[in-house]
């Protein structure tokens, strides 16, 4: 199970925070809350894409159009 994850692409804090279009602060709150998984490496995190690729999916708003309109 775990080879499988190897050669997945892991994201720094940085890029996940570009990527979201928020702060660097915002991630490792998200992080520390347990919204969003990471992998700890030495005193750094990695984000892999599928689990910020599940965040997001998870978090996604449909909108509905006004049929009264």
């Amino acid at each position: 199970m775990a080879g499988r994850d190897i050669g997945e692409s892991l994201l720094t804090v940085g890029e996940v925070a570009n990527l979201m279009r928020v702060s660097n602060m915002t991630v490792y709150r998200l992080i520390k809350s347990g919204q969003l998984a990471a992998v700890r490496v030495g005193k750094n995190y990695r984000i892999r894409r599928r689990d910020l690729e599940r965040y997001l999916e998870e978090r996604a708003v449909r909108v509905e159009e006004d049929e009264e309109r």
